[in-house]
């Protein structure tokens, strides 16, 4: 096979035995790899409870992986959410999935629970399970300490062992990585960490056309002024939407109560470049180099951190924004659910937090400490537990990311309808609506929004089986990566076709999540969007959504999707995809 390895590998942690599945090639064109592949195999048990041992934690690499391919170094995550009870999925950067390619493995699966805690490690074909006992409640720089001479790995912080609902992973250290409360899945199985090397290379079939096709997609990134611009993500790393956010009039302020943050100059990601001077950093085969490495162990935080820990807790101190991402990276705590909890914590306290304030909850809901005990279920529990629902600014339990929904409607839909609850990623309409490409659209209209975002959740789908950074996807397009998958694997293949694998993993989620008892219920958003108008100035009026149009524009999404009235899947729309709706 070329591109692929035709092995992955299950590792049941009940008993510490280990085996090599070699599928057949039909399901590796069918499914590709990445979040495609992961959800064929998590379909069998997404009914089970998140925390039951035989629930699998699977990890998948794409076909592109570990070759020349531009920024396709990811692996996709998937399991079912601690927090949100849905499919829950991350798509991870850095080198873990390059390494597991180049160990032999097109994926990794764990099923079981270790008696104690445990690790991984994978050194080529050799694998180990190893006592991890003493390293649970390590913090996340120290865990480095001991796990980096094993090679990249993933772990899970003090805040998963604790039962924290929105725990994240780390990556090779302080990093947080993945949303839904991957690391406390992880700790569920009793597993501390995986990690691997790997010496072996991956077989591509045209290697001259392979490096064509590369050279026109850095060809188009280098000409997309928002990845390598002036201006761009080369340069200021994802922060460089925090002025955009700013100027469109829709940075989450105070909760979502407002859309301008009045002190953004003072904790934009253009003062933390010139007061840092942070060295560029990336991901395995990427130019973007979009991380910003401060020297002292520490990262600029991008956009969605940046704007959580800012403008949505009011909090205009750079410090204390820079010193609470650093306390979710050292516990394992995913930063967006954990300032969206503060948030909700604020408001139902009808008061701002102080900056020291905001440090100290950190800390207590990583240890299970205080009040902290409550947040750390997530600001959809909390404010239930209390009796402020209409403070939870969520979707299906997951906090909302700063993209305020009132100043994009096909990021209203896409919050609404992600499989994961609220995700800016799953249909990335930054692209048409705030950066204009490749087409622009009207933000503050439905019109044409169901299509557009049904289209988009499957062309991201597809960029994560591949696997490779949806970053690149803002200058390039599925036809440039079907040359470079046809070049990897041999098999002509069109943008077409990697659409229709999108559209086959997006569906498959719908059934997984009809399975659980998710209904059009839960495609919604909170009622603030459309009660309250946000923040308007600059000459831009922010209005409420109109909740008709927008229930209009969803059972539209409904018919172009092919489900029914109710968001449920047909047996007509999966056997149009191949799938079977029962099994």
């Amino acid at each position: 096979m070329y591109g692929w390895t035709g092995a992955i590998l299950h590792v049941d942690l009940r008993d510490g035995t280990h085996w090599v599945e070699h599928p057949d090639a039909e399901l590796y064109r069918t499914w590709i790899g990445g979040k495609a592949l992961a959800a064929c195999y998590l379909a069998p048990s997404a009914t089970l409870p998140w925390n039951d041992p035989a629930m699998p934690i699977i990890w998948m690499t794409g076909p592109l992986t570990a070759t020349p391919s531009p920024s396709s170094g990811h692996v996709t995550v998937m399991t079912r959410s601690p927090l949100t009870g849905t499919v829950g999925d991350a798509t991870l950067g850095g080198e873990w999935g390059t390494q597991l390619k180049r160990a032999g493995y097109d994926g990794l699966i764990v099923r079981g629970r270790a008696h104690h805690p445990c690790g991984i490690v994978i050194q080529d074909g050799e694998i180990e399970i190893q006592d991890a006992r003493g390293l649970v409640g390590l913090r996340t720089s120290d865990l480095a300490a001991h796990l980096k001479p094993l090679g990249p790995f993933v772990a899970v912080g003090p805040a998963a062992t604790r039962g924290v609902r929105f725990a994240s992973l780390v990556m090779d250290g302080p990093v947080t990585v993945g949303r839904n409360g991957l690391g406390l899945a992880l700790s569920a199985h009793n597993l501390q960490f995986v990690s691997v090397r790997g010496t072996g290379i991956v077989s591509v079939a045209d290697p001259a056309e392979l490096e064509k096709a590369s050279e026109d997609i850095q060809r188009l990134v280098a000409a997309t002024p928002a990845l390598l611009g002036e201006y761009g993500i080369g340069r200021y790393g994802s922060g460089a939407f925090y002025d955009l956010m700013v100027s469109r009039r829709m940075l989450p302020t105070a909760n979502f109560r407002k859309t301008y943050f009045a002190e953004w100059r003072k904790v934009n990601a253009c003062t933390g470049i010139q007061r840092f001077k942070p060295e560029s950093v990336g991901c395995a085969g990427c130019s973007l180099l979009c991380q910003k490495a401060i020297g002292d162990g520490r990262f600029l935080p991008g956009f969605e951190p940046l704007a959580q820990f800012t403008a949505l807790l009011e909090n205009d101190d750079l410090d204390i924004c820079l010193e609470a991402c650093e306390i979710c990276a050292e516990m394992g705590m995913d930063p967006l659910s954990a300032a969206g909890t503060l948030a909700t914590y604020a408001e139902s306290q009808g008061r701002r937090l102080e900056g020291e304030e905001i440090l100290d909850l950190l800390y207590q809901i990583s240890v299970g400490h205080g009040v902290g005990v409550d947040l750390a279920r997530g600001s959809l529990s909390y404010s239930e537990q209390h009796e402020v629902p209409q403070f939870s600014m969520t979707v299906k339990g997951q906090e909302i990311p700063p993209y305020d929904p009132r100043g994009a409607c096909g990021m209203a839909l896409s919050y609404a309808t992600s499989t994961r609850g609220a995700c800016h990623l799953r249909a990335f309409p930054i692209s048409h609506e705030i950066l204009r490409k490749p087409v622009a659209t009207d933000r503050f209209s439905f019109e044409g929004k169901a299509r557009i975002i049904k289209i988009a959740e499957d062309a991201c789908a597809a960029a994560d089986s591949l696997t490779i950074c949806k970053f690149l996807m803002l200058g390039c397009s599925l036809e440039e990566c079907a040359r470079s998958f046809t070049a990897v694997t041999g098999l002509e293949t069109t943008a077409q076709d990697l659409l229709r694998v999108g559209e086959r993993a997006s569906y498959l989620e719908r059934i997984l999540n009809a399975r659980n008892g998710f209904t059009a219920k839960d495609d919604t958003l909170p009622a603030r969007f459309f009660e309250e108008s946000g923040s308007s100035g600059n000459q831009i009026e922010v209005p409420p959504l109109d909740r008709e149009v927008f229930r209009q524009s969803l059972a539209n999404y409904y018919r172009v999707r092919g489900l029914d009235a109710d968001g449920q899947p047909t047996l007509q729309g999966a056997a149009a995809l191949g799938l079977d709706l029962h099994s």
